[in-house]
């Protein structure tokens, strides 16, 4: 946990977007070697408030989805692009992004995850594109891309990249449960 924790006290240092309009910074939760790796786009209302990522509702649906394929918080990592909490959790801009991504490829090549779990659009974008704001338009939206196993190699590490809806995005939309409930399947195959 040392490099971890170094990397968010020199975070907590830096002076990024955000940080004034925040309550908390929101580094990262769970295993420092974490096989795999969840990457959501900012934190929310809850997560600023308290100052760890997936607390709220999508949190406790992100609990039960790993519990549904035998894994908890002791087996995974948890972080987003940004670190602080956009006003009214509006989308990230391209500038905020490019601020706040290093701090998330530094937490990854810490880490070192054999698979990166990408919650919605931005984060599956972003990650695909090649950690690149830039590249993102490019991507195809996470409605043809769920559940799909993508081999990666930036800078010196290869990973497996399987995109999936955001949890919170059924608590609007209850149909999509059950889409989650299968990609997630496929995450444990994966690992296996």
């Amino acid at each position: 946990m040392d490099a971890l924790e170094s990397l968010r006290e020199e975070l907590l240092k830096d002076h990024l977007p955000l940080q004034e309009e925040a309550t908390h910074l929101v580094f990262g939760k769970g295993s420092s070697s974490a096989s795999l790796l969840f990457i959501g786009e900012a934190p929310g209302k809850n997560e600023d408030l308290q100052g760890i990522p997936f607390v709220g509702s999508a949190g406790k649906e992100l609990d039960t989805l790993l519990d549904s394929i035998g894994l908890s918080l002791d087996d995974v990592y948890i972080a987003n692009i940004l670190k602080y909490r956009p006003p009214e959790n509006r989308n990230p801009n391209r500038e905020e992004i490019r601020s706040h991504s290093p701090y998330l490829l530094k937490q990854i090549e810490i880490i070192k995850p054999k698979v990166i779990i990408t919650l919605g659009n931005f984060a599956t974008k972003f990650v695909l594109a090649g950690f690149q704001v830039d590249g993102m338009n490019h991507i195809q939206g996470i409605s043809q891309l769920h559940g799909q196993a993508i081999m990666m190699r930036v800078k010196d590490l290869s990973f497996v990249v399987i995109p999936l809806y955001h949890p919170a995005a059924m608590l609007y939309n209850g149909s999509l449960r059950k889409i989650l409930e299968e990609d997630f399947k496929k995450i444990r195959e994966v690992l296996s």
